[in-house]
């Protein structure tokens, strides 16, 4: 079973400016298959479609042709949106209350998620004692550990990460490799963009090359472990 699935899908934006429109693709044919359970890589250049293609499996935007579907479920459609948990490229958690706070107030929002879930969520992120602190005090790294918990509270099947490890030190970027190399083995399928391959190939088993709003190639693990992915990467969009 395929946890993503695309076929055809487009994103044309419009604008409209002293009685002309204007048009600009986003994506365009994006044909995508992430397979259930495997780690997938989306990597492109900055405005390449990455965080486009992301918000419309999220049905952030709507397609403007196309068809998605997660686990095999016509998308959009608001009730299996909850087989998604979701990690913006800029989580933001209000500064004044602690990162416990926070977690209960996204349990009660997903419908009252019990303490022992929020507790098994808070062992994979491995926040310890800082989810005591205001988030206010968060490093950077803290604070994408907090926002990967709230996107684990609800249990997904499917975790979609944008710019997962944008801004971190060397330290933060090991912990999220860590970390999402462990979600993969509790079952979970993780989507992510990046535009830091030297990180993707190391934790990812196939990746994406998206260029112009275009899916021009996927890569097998086996293929860049033989080569570089980096080369691969700037011979493939050239």
């Amino acid at each position: 079973m395929f946890a993503v699935k695309t076929e055809n899908l487009t994103k044309i934006y419009r604008r409209s400016h002293l009685g002309k429109v204007y048009t600009t693709v986003g994506i365009e044919n994006l044909n995508l298959e992430v397979r259930e359970g495997e780690i997938f890589g989306l990597i492109g250049l900055n405005g390449s479609g990455k965080t486009t293609t992301i918000k419309l499996i999220l049905g952030l935007l709507f397609a403007t042709e196309g068809k998605i579907s997660i686990f095999n479920n016509p998308m959009p459609d608001r009730k299996k949106l909850a087989l998604i948990g979701y990690l913006p490229e800029i989580p933001y958690f209000h500064r004044f209350l602690t990162g416990e706070e926070i977690l209960k107030f996204y349990s009660e929002l997903s419908g009252g998620i019990s303490k022992n879930r929020i507790n098994e969520v808070l062992e994979v992120v491995n926040l310890g004692t800082n989810i005591k602190k205001f988030v206010k005090e968060f490093s950077k790294g803290m604070t994408q550990r907090l926002a990967i918990a709230q996107s684990l509270l609800h249990n997904p099947p499917l975790l979609v990460f944008d710019e997962l490890i944008s801004g971190l030190d060397p330290l933060g970027v090991r912990e999220m490799r860590d970390l999402v190399i462990n979600l993969k083995q509790t079952g979970k399928t993780v989507f992510f963009s990046s535009h830091l391959i030297s990180e993707v190939e190391k934790i990812c088993d196939r990746v994406g090359i998206i260029h112009k709003g275009g899916l021009i190639r996927i890569i097998e693990q086996k293929e860049w472990q033989s080569n570089n992915l980096e080369e691969i990467f700037i011979n493939t969009i050239k």
